[in-house]
């Protein structure tokens, strides 16, 4: 059964102030599938995600969710619309617990008290070490369990697209496949992830499509098993 197409990109540019980083990217996100984008350091991988949830505005191009246009739209909008974003960095609030972290993300909700507290369980399902932390300072977690909250507070939101910037950034190798394990469940279950993605080989290991950002275009894409195979990637980013 073919995928439906939930979110597609055309010919979009953005940049900061009068510096173009984008130039023209078009790529598209089908329901239900893990999607990388690769790259290297500076590519533009974090503009695309930026732009994407109304962080940057666009100066050219569209970016189209569910059918409809959402290029120009507040960041809160495009939470609104079913897009969440979960930074490089994490960008936790430090003197915030873990659970306050997390239910941060339900904030624009119209949910019940009980809706909430089901959807705080679910999270502490995927991550008990959360759970097991869920008053700590968030901020004065581990690296990985940063992540993890940072994911569950994107997930609080109820997400349609879960878009992760740099999953696996300074993380321990433990950490990370704890992480890509949860991604793993998450998709299984039906969540449609854009994933940004320095270790090419995890990023083409667990997504169905993925694209290659170079200095700001697509420069490769396809399906990720034809890219792993692809002399050019083999010989850029897996080192064979």
């Amino acid at each position: 059964m073919s995928s439906r197409s939930l979110m597609k990109i055309e010919s979009l540019e953005a940049g900061y102030g009068d510096v173009q980083i984008l130039w023209g990217v078009s790529l598209e996100v089908y329901s239900g599938e893990i999607t990388a984008v690769i790259g290297s350091n500076g590519a533009g991988k974090s503009t695309l995600m930026r732009t994407i949830s109304g962080l940057i505005p666009s100066s050219g191009g569209t970016i189209t969710f569910e059918g409809k246009t959402i290029s120009g739209l507040t960041p809160k909008a495009v939470l609104a619309e079913g897009i969440a974003h979960v930074p490089e960095g994490r960008r936790l609030f430090k003197g915030l617990s873990v659970e306050d972290n997390l239910l941060i993300g339900s904030y624009t909700r119209e949910s019940s008290k009980s809706e909430i507290k089901r959807d705080l369980d679910f999270i502490y399902g995927i991550f008990p070490r959360l759970k097991e932390r869920h008053q700590q300072d968030a901020s004065t977690l581990s690296g990985g369990e940063q992540q993890m909250c940072a994911i569950g507070r994107g997930l609080m939101s109820k997400p349609k697209l879960l878009i992760i910037d740099e999953l696996s950034l300074g993380l321990a190798p433990k950490a990370v496949d704890q992480l890509v394990e949860a991604l793993c469940q998450l998709n299984r279950d039906g969540l449609t992830i854009l994933l940004v993605e320095q270790d090419v080989f995890t990023a083409l290991e667990i997504s169905k499509r993925s694209y290659v950002i170079e200095s700001g275009k697509v420069a490769i894409s396809g399906l990720s098993i034809d890219l792993h195979d692809n002399p050019k990637i083999q010989e850029a980013y897996l080192g064979m």
